[in-house]
Protein backbone atom coordinates (compact mmCIF):
# COMPACT_ATOMS: atom_id res chain seq x y z
CA UNK A 1 0.00 0.00 0.00
CA UNK A 2 1.51 3.33 -0.92
CA UNK A 3 1.34 5.86 2.06
CA UNK A 4 -0.38 9.31 1.29
CA UNK A 5 2.74 11.24 1.25
CA UNK A 6 4.07 9.15 -1.10
CA UNK A 7 1.05 9.13 -3.57
CA UNK A 8 1.80 12.83 -3.45
CA UNK A 9 5.28 12.12 -4.81
CA UNK A 10 4.70 9.20 -7.59
CA UNK A 11 2.28 12.06 -8.92
CA UNK A 12 4.54 15.37 -8.78
CA UNK A 13 7.57 12.62 -10.26
CA UNK A 14 4.68 11.83 -12.88
CA UNK A 15 3.73 15.16 -13.87
CA UNK A 16 7.56 16.44 -13.85
CA UNK A 17 8.40 13.16 -15.90
CA UNK A 18 5.15 14.27 -18.28
CA UNK A 19 6.46 17.83 -19.06
CA UNK A 20 9.95 16.48 -20.22
CA UNK A 21 7.79 13.51 -22.68
CA UNK A 22 6.71 16.59 -24.75
CA UNK A 23 5.43 14.96 -28.15
CA UNK A 24 2.18 13.40 -26.69
CA UNK A 25 -0.22 13.44 -29.37
CA UNK A 26 0.83 10.12 -30.87
CA UNK A 27 -0.23 11.19 -34.37
CA UNK A 28 1.95 8.98 -37.21
CA UNK A 29 1.07 10.25 -40.37
CA UNK A 30 0.98 13.12 -41.45
CA UNK A 31 -2.50 15.37 -42.56
CA UNK A 32 -1.00 16.49 -45.99
CA UNK A 33 2.01 15.44 -48.23
CA UNK A 34 5.57 17.11 -48.18
CA UNK A 35 7.54 16.15 -50.91
CA UNK A 36 11.17 16.89 -50.98
CA UNK A 37 14.18 16.38 -53.19
CA UNK A 38 15.61 12.69 -52.96
CA UNK A 39 19.14 14.02 -51.72
CA UNK A 40 17.07 15.31 -48.47
CA UNK A 41 16.63 12.15 -47.38
CA UNK A 42 19.33 9.45 -46.29
CA UNK A 43 17.26 5.99 -46.13
CA UNK A 44 14.10 4.51 -46.17
CA UNK A 45 13.19 1.46 -43.69
CA UNK A 46 10.49 -0.83 -43.83
CA UNK A 47 9.38 -1.44 -40.28
CA UNK A 48 7.19 -5.14 -39.87
CA UNK A 49 4.81 -4.31 -36.92
CA UNK A 50 2.74 -7.39 -34.54
CA UNK A 51 0.33 -5.23 -31.98
CA UNK A 52 -1.82 -5.86 -29.43
CA UNK A 53 -3.45 -2.16 -29.96
CA UNK A 54 -6.69 -1.63 -31.50
CA UNK A 55 -6.74 0.35 -34.92
CA UNK A 56 -6.91 4.35 -33.93
CA UNK A 57 -10.83 4.60 -35.33
CA UNK A 58 -11.07 8.19 -33.42
CA UNK A 59 -7.95 9.33 -34.23
CA UNK A 60 -6.51 7.72 -37.48
CA UNK A 61 -3.26 9.50 -37.97
CA UNK A 62 -2.35 7.70 -35.05
CA UNK A 63 -2.61 4.32 -37.08
CA UNK A 64 -3.04 2.16 -33.89
CA UNK A 65 -4.08 3.77 -30.55
CA UNK A 66 -3.72 2.58 -26.69
CA UNK A 67 -6.87 0.57 -26.50
CA UNK A 68 -5.99 -3.21 -26.01
CA UNK A 69 -6.86 -5.95 -28.96
CA UNK A 70 -7.99 -9.00 -27.79
CA UNK A 71 -6.26 -10.63 -31.27
CA UNK A 72 -3.02 -9.30 -33.26
CA UNK A 73 -2.54 -7.17 -35.84
CA UNK A 74 -0.03 -6.81 -38.45
CA UNK A 75 0.96 -3.93 -40.52
CA UNK A 76 4.07 -2.48 -41.98
CA UNK A 77 5.05 1.04 -42.16
CA UNK A 78 7.90 2.80 -44.28
CA UNK A 79 9.70 5.30 -42.61
CA UNK A 80 12.13 7.99 -43.87
CA UNK A 81 15.45 8.82 -41.91
CA UNK A 82 16.40 12.79 -42.98
CA UNK A 83 19.71 13.73 -44.39
CA UNK A 84 20.37 15.67 -41.40
CA UNK A 85 20.05 13.22 -39.15
CA UNK A 86 22.24 12.79 -35.77
CA UNK A 87 23.37 9.40 -34.43
CA UNK A 88 21.20 8.65 -31.65
CA UNK A 89 18.26 11.32 -32.01
CA UNK A 90 14.90 10.85 -33.26
CA UNK A 91 14.49 14.12 -35.19
CA UNK A 92 10.09 14.71 -35.38
CA UNK A 93 7.92 17.86 -34.80
CA UNK A 94 5.97 18.17 -31.55
CA UNK A 95 2.23 18.18 -31.91
CA UNK A 96 0.27 17.75 -34.81
CA UNK A 97 2.39 19.31 -37.44
CA UNK A 98 3.19 17.93 -40.71
CA UNK A 99 6.54 16.26 -40.54
CA UNK A 100 9.47 17.46 -42.82
CA UNK A 101 11.21 14.63 -44.74
CA UNK A 102 13.91 16.64 -45.32
CA UNK A 103 14.14 17.60 -41.05
CA UNK A 104 12.20 14.82 -39.54
CA UNK A 105 11.53 10.84 -39.66
CA UNK A 106 8.33 10.32 -41.01
CA UNK A 107 6.06 7.70 -41.87
CA UNK A 108 5.42 7.60 -45.80
CA UNK A 109 2.67 4.56 -45.83
CA UNK A 110 1.01 2.21 -43.85
CA UNK A 111 0.11 -1.74 -45.53
CA UNK A 112 -2.47 -3.68 -43.28
CA UNK A 113 -2.37 -7.24 -43.20
CA UNK A 114 -5.27 -9.59 -43.16
CA UNK A 115 -4.16 -12.24 -40.62
CA UNK A 116 -0.91 -13.74 -39.59
CA UNK A 117 -0.56 -15.92 -42.91
CA UNK A 118 -0.57 -12.86 -45.14
CA UNK A 119 1.62 -10.97 -42.47
CA UNK A 120 3.92 -14.16 -42.48
CA UNK A 121 4.33 -14.35 -45.92
CA UNK A 122 5.68 -10.65 -46.20
CA UNK A 123 7.98 -10.39 -43.19
CA UNK A 124 9.62 -13.62 -44.21
CA UNK A 125 10.22 -12.97 -48.43
CA UNK A 126 11.82 -9.55 -46.20
CA UNK A 127 13.64 -11.46 -43.75
CA UNK A 128 15.00 -13.98 -46.93
CA UNK A 129 15.82 -10.85 -48.99
CA UNK A 130 17.78 -9.02 -46.13
CA UNK A 131 20.49 -12.04 -45.26
CA UNK A 132 18.09 -14.48 -43.21
CA UNK A 133 18.15 -12.51 -39.94
CA UNK A 134 15.00 -10.63 -38.00
CA UNK A 135 15.27 -7.62 -35.30
CA UNK A 136 12.03 -7.95 -32.56
CA UNK A 137 11.82 -4.64 -30.68
CA UNK A 138 9.49 -4.09 -27.44
CA UNK A 139 8.89 -1.15 -26.30
CA UNK A 140 8.22 0.45 -22.69
CA UNK A 141 6.34 2.08 -20.62
CA UNK A 142 4.33 5.48 -21.70
CA UNK A 143 4.87 4.54 -25.70
CA UNK A 144 2.48 5.35 -28.45
CA UNK A 145 2.48 3.06 -31.49
CA UNK A 146 4.29 6.38 -33.39
CA UNK A 147 6.88 6.08 -30.82
CA UNK A 148 8.20 2.57 -31.39
CA UNK A 149 7.67 3.03 -34.90
CA UNK A 150 10.28 5.54 -34.77
CA UNK A 151 12.63 4.08 -32.14
CA UNK A 152 13.04 0.94 -34.26
CA UNK A 153 13.65 3.21 -37.19
CA UNK A 154 16.40 4.79 -35.29
CA UNK A 155 17.66 1.51 -33.69
CA UNK A 156 18.09 -0.33 -37.31
CA UNK A 157 19.61 2.95 -39.32
CA UNK A 158 21.96 3.74 -36.26
CA UNK A 159 23.03 0.06 -35.74
CA UNK A 160 23.36 -0.62 -39.77
CA UNK A 161 21.39 -3.90 -38.42
CA UNK A 162 21.80 -6.38 -41.64
CA UNK A 163 17.91 -7.83 -41.28
CA UNK A 164 14.65 -7.10 -40.89
CA UNK A 165 13.22 -4.70 -38.25
CA UNK A 166 10.18 -5.77 -36.45
CA UNK A 167 8.24 -3.93 -33.89
CA UNK A 168 5.93 -5.85 -31.13
CA UNK A 169 3.71 -2.78 -30.02
CA UNK A 170 1.72 -4.08 -26.74
CA UNK A 171 -0.97 -1.69 -25.60
CA UNK A 172 0.76 1.42 -23.65
CA UNK A 173 -1.71 4.26 -23.17
CA UNK A 174 1.07 6.52 -24.23
CA UNK A 175 0.51 8.37 -20.95
CA UNK A 176 2.75 9.01 -18.19
CA UNK A 177 -0.25 8.79 -15.29
CA UNK A 178 -1.34 5.12 -17.20
CA UNK A 179 1.38 3.33 -15.62
CA UNK A 180 -0.94 0.58 -13.71
CA UNK A 181 -2.99 0.67 -17.68
CA UNK A 182 0.25 -0.31 -19.23
CA UNK A 183 1.54 -2.86 -16.78
CA UNK A 184 -1.86 -4.75 -16.98
CA UNK A 185 -1.51 -4.61 -20.93
CA UNK A 186 1.76 -5.90 -20.81
CA UNK A 187 0.47 -8.96 -19.07
CA UNK A 188 -1.86 -9.37 -21.82
CA UNK A 189 0.61 -9.26 -24.51
CA UNK A 190 3.02 -12.29 -23.67
CA UNK A 191 1.12 -14.74 -25.37
CA UNK A 192 1.00 -12.74 -28.47
CA UNK A 193 4.62 -11.93 -28.12
CA UNK A 194 5.11 -15.51 -27.82
CA UNK A 195 3.49 -15.96 -31.10
CA UNK A 196 4.82 -13.58 -32.90
CA UNK A 197 8.31 -14.92 -32.13
CA UNK A 198 7.10 -18.74 -33.31
CA UNK A 199 5.75 -17.41 -36.45
CA UNK A 200 9.76 -15.65 -37.32
CA UNK A 201 11.05 -18.85 -36.50
CA UNK A 202 9.13 -20.71 -38.97
CA UNK A 203 10.10 -18.52 -41.42
CA UNK A 204 13.88 -18.93 -43.33
CA UNK A 205 15.44 -16.31 -39.96
CA UNK A 206 18.37 -18.15 -39.34
CA UNK A 207 19.03 -15.87 -36.22
CA UNK A 208 16.23 -13.92 -34.08
CA UNK A 209 17.86 -10.98 -31.99
CA UNK A 210 15.73 -9.30 -29.21
CA UNK A 211 15.56 -5.64 -27.68
CA UNK A 212 13.29 -4.78 -25.03
CA UNK A 213 13.27 -1.38 -23.28
CA UNK A 214 12.34 -0.66 -19.73
CA UNK A 215 8.19 -2.37 -19.37
CA UNK A 216 9.03 -4.37 -22.27
CA UNK A 217 11.21 -6.23 -21.03
CA UNK A 218 8.50 -7.95 -18.56
CA UNK A 219 6.35 -8.54 -22.14
CA UNK A 220 9.98 -10.49 -23.20
CA UNK A 221 10.59 -12.63 -20.28
CA UNK A 222 7.20 -13.83 -20.00
CA UNK A 223 7.17 -14.48 -23.36
CA UNK A 224 10.74 -16.67 -23.16
CA UNK A 225 9.67 -18.07 -20.04
CA UNK A 226 6.42 -19.42 -21.37
CA UNK A 227 9.19 -20.64 -24.63
CA UNK A 228 10.95 -22.25 -21.75
CA UNK A 229 8.19 -23.95 -20.07
CA UNK A 230 6.65 -25.75 -23.22
CA UNK A 231 10.48 -26.70 -24.27
CA UNK A 232 11.39 -24.62 -26.99
CA UNK A 233 13.52 -21.55 -25.16
CA UNK A 234 15.26 -20.83 -28.25
CA UNK A 235 13.32 -20.77 -31.22
CA UNK A 236 14.64 -24.46 -32.45
CA UNK A 237 18.30 -22.85 -32.35
CA UNK A 238 17.18 -19.08 -33.86
CA UNK A 239 17.06 -17.19 -31.31
CA UNK A 240 19.90 -14.72 -31.32
CA UNK A 241 20.97 -11.99 -28.91
CA UNK A 242 18.43 -10.90 -26.25
CA UNK A 243 19.41 -6.83 -25.09
CA UNK A 244 17.53 -5.76 -21.98
CA UNK A 245 17.84 -2.40 -21.79
CA UNK A 246 16.33 -0.25 -18.35
CA UNK A 247 14.49 -3.24 -17.09
CA UNK A 248 11.11 -2.54 -15.98
CA UNK A 249 10.84 -5.45 -13.84
CA UNK A 250 11.34 -6.13 -10.21
CA UNK A 251 14.54 -8.06 -9.17
CA UNK A 252 13.09 -10.67 -7.44
CA UNK A 253 10.50 -11.19 -9.86
CA UNK A 254 13.27 -11.19 -12.93
CA UNK A 255 15.36 -13.87 -10.79
CA UNK A 256 12.29 -16.37 -11.02
CA UNK A 257 11.97 -15.69 -14.78
CA UNK A 258 15.66 -16.63 -15.25
CA UNK A 259 15.51 -19.50 -12.93
CA UNK A 260 12.73 -21.10 -14.84
CA UNK A 261 14.39 -19.92 -18.16
CA UNK A 262 17.57 -21.25 -17.27
CA UNK A 263 21.20 -20.14 -18.14
CA UNK A 264 21.25 -18.76 -21.85
CA UNK A 265 23.21 -20.51 -24.24
CA UNK A 266 23.51 -16.87 -26.24
CA UNK A 267 24.47 -13.47 -25.56
CA UNK A 268 22.19 -12.34 -23.05
CA UNK A 269 22.75 -8.48 -22.08
CA UNK A 270 21.33 -6.15 -19.16
CA UNK A 271 21.45 -3.09 -19.32
CA UNK A 272 21.25 -1.12 -16.25
CA UNK A 273 21.72 2.81 -14.94
CA UNK A 274 22.12 4.07 -11.51
CA UNK A 275 20.82 7.15 -12.51
CA UNK A 276 17.79 6.41 -14.26
CA UNK A 277 14.97 8.80 -13.34
CA UNK A 278 11.91 6.82 -15.07
CA UNK A 279 12.79 3.80 -13.31
CA UNK A 280 12.74 6.34 -9.80
CA UNK A 281 9.11 6.25 -10.63
CA UNK A 282 8.45 2.45 -11.18
CA UNK A 283 10.50 2.25 -7.72
CA UNK A 284 7.69 4.28 -6.00
CA UNK A 285 4.89 2.71 -7.08
CA UNK A 286 6.00 -0.89 -6.56
CA UNK A 287 6.69 -0.13 -2.78
CA UNK A 288 9.99 0.69 -2.72
CA UNK A 289 11.12 -2.57 -4.62
CA UNK A 290 14.39 -2.61 -6.64
CA UNK A 291 13.78 -2.47 -10.59
CA UNK A 292 16.44 -4.45 -12.67
CA UNK A 293 17.06 -1.24 -14.27
CA UNK A 294 18.92 0.32 -11.65
CA UNK A 295 19.58 -2.25 -9.02
CA UNK A 296 23.16 -2.39 -7.62
CA UNK A 297 24.32 -5.87 -7.56
CA UNK A 298 25.50 -6.52 -10.71
CA UNK A 299 27.24 -9.81 -9.63
CA UNK A 300 24.11 -10.90 -8.20
CA UNK A 301 22.44 -10.60 -12.03
CA UNK A 302 25.13 -12.32 -13.63
CA UNK A 303 24.74 -15.06 -11.42
CA UNK A 304 22.18 -16.07 -13.48
CA UNK A 305 23.78 -16.36 -16.27
CA UNK A 306 23.24 -12.86 -17.83
CA UNK A 307 26.29 -10.07 -18.65
CA UNK A 308 25.36 -6.70 -16.78
CA UNK A 309 26.48 -3.67 -18.45
CA UNK A 310 26.51 -0.65 -16.05
CA UNK A 311 26.01 2.49 -18.19
CA UNK A 312 25.70 4.79 -14.71
CA UNK A 313 28.37 7.10 -15.88
CA UNK A 314 27.65 7.56 -19.43
CA UNK A 315 25.13 10.09 -20.63
CA UNK A 316 21.99 9.83 -21.81
CA UNK A 317 19.90 12.19 -24.46
CA UNK A 318 17.37 13.87 -22.22
CA UNK A 319 16.86 14.09 -18.30
CA UNK A 320 15.29 10.89 -17.63
CA UNK A 321 18.45 8.63 -18.56
CA UNK A 322 15.83 5.75 -19.77
CA UNK A 323 17.10 5.15 -23.14
CA UNK A 324 21.22 5.61 -23.16
CA UNK A 325 21.10 2.15 -25.29
CA UNK A 326 19.97 4.31 -28.13
CA UNK A 327 20.04 7.58 -27.40
CA UNK A 328 23.58 7.89 -26.70
CA UNK A 329 25.89 8.07 -29.82
CA UNK A 330 28.62 5.62 -28.92
CA UNK A 331 26.59 3.49 -27.28
CA UNK A 332 24.52 3.15 -30.00
CA UNK A 333 27.57 2.41 -32.22
CA UNK A 334 29.03 -0.38 -29.62
CA UNK A 335 25.47 -2.11 -29.93
CA UNK A 336 25.98 -1.83 -33.77
CA UNK A 337 29.27 -3.77 -33.75
CA UNK A 338 27.50 -6.33 -31.55
CA UNK A 339 24.77 -6.91 -33.51
CA UNK A 340 25.85 -6.74 -37.15
CA UNK A 341 27.89 -10.18 -35.89
CA UNK A 342 25.80 -13.11 -35.80
CA UNK A 343 25.05 -13.92 -31.89
CA UNK A 344 26.24 -17.85 -32.73
CA UNK A 345 29.59 -16.45 -33.86
CA UNK A 346 29.63 -13.69 -30.74
CA UNK A 347 31.57 -14.08 -27.49
CA UNK A 348 32.40 -12.21 -24.13
CA UNK A 349 35.74 -11.54 -25.17
CA UNK A 350 34.86 -9.81 -27.62
CA UNK A 351 33.68 -7.03 -26.01
CA UNK A 352 36.88 -5.14 -24.58
CA UNK A 353 38.14 -5.11 -27.74
CA UNK A 354 35.16 -3.30 -29.02
CA UNK A 355 34.86 -1.46 -26.32
CA UNK A 356 38.10 0.00 -26.73
CA UNK A 357 37.86 1.03 -30.30
CA UNK A 358 34.66 2.82 -28.86
CA UNK A 359 36.80 4.37 -25.98
CA UNK A 360 38.15 7.56 -27.00
CA UNK A 361 35.11 9.11 -28.66
CA UNK A 362 32.97 7.79 -25.33
CA UNK A 363 34.82 9.92 -23.23
CA UNK A 364 34.04 12.99 -25.29
CA UNK A 365 30.78 12.03 -25.07
CA UNK A 366 30.44 11.34 -21.30
CA UNK A 367 33.06 13.71 -20.04
CA UNK A 368 36.02 14.03 -18.78
CA UNK A 369 35.85 10.68 -17.30
CA UNK A 370 33.91 7.81 -18.11
CA UNK A 371 33.87 3.85 -17.43
CA UNK A 372 31.48 1.04 -18.84
CA UNK A 373 31.25 -2.07 -16.58
CA UNK A 374 30.42 -5.52 -18.30
CA UNK A 375 29.71 -8.18 -15.14
CA UNK A 376 29.55 -11.90 -16.60
CA UNK A 377 29.08 -14.90 -15.12
CA UNK A 378 32.46 -15.11 -15.20
CA UNK A 379 34.48 -12.25 -14.36
CA UNK A 380 34.29 -8.19 -14.18
CA UNK A 381 35.56 -6.25 -17.60
CA UNK A 382 36.26 -2.22 -16.65
CA UNK A 383 36.99 -0.36 -19.66
CA UNK A 384 37.56 3.73 -18.36
CA UNK A 385 37.74 6.35 -20.65
CA UNK A 386 39.05 9.98 -20.41
CA UNK A 387 39.59 13.23 -22.17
Amino acid sequence: MIVPSKIFLVVAFALALASCAGQNTHDLLNKTTITVPAADIAATHQIFVATTRQKAMKAPRQVFDGDRSPTTSFASVEVTVPKIHQLGAIERVKGSANSNPAKDFTATGVTFYEGAPQFAKAVGADIAMRGDRALVFVHGFNNGFDDGIYRLTQIAHDTKYPGTPVLFSWASSGKTTGYIYDKESANAARDDLEATLRMLARSRAKSIDIIAHSMGTWVTMEALRQLAITGDRDLGGKLGYVILASPDIDVDVFKKQMIRYGKPDKPFAVLLSGDDRALRLSTLISGDKPRVGDYGDAADLASYGVSVVDLTKTKGGDRLNHAKFADNPFLVQLLGDRLRAPAGLASEETAPAQLDNLGQGLGKAVGSVAEIVITTPFKVLTIATGG
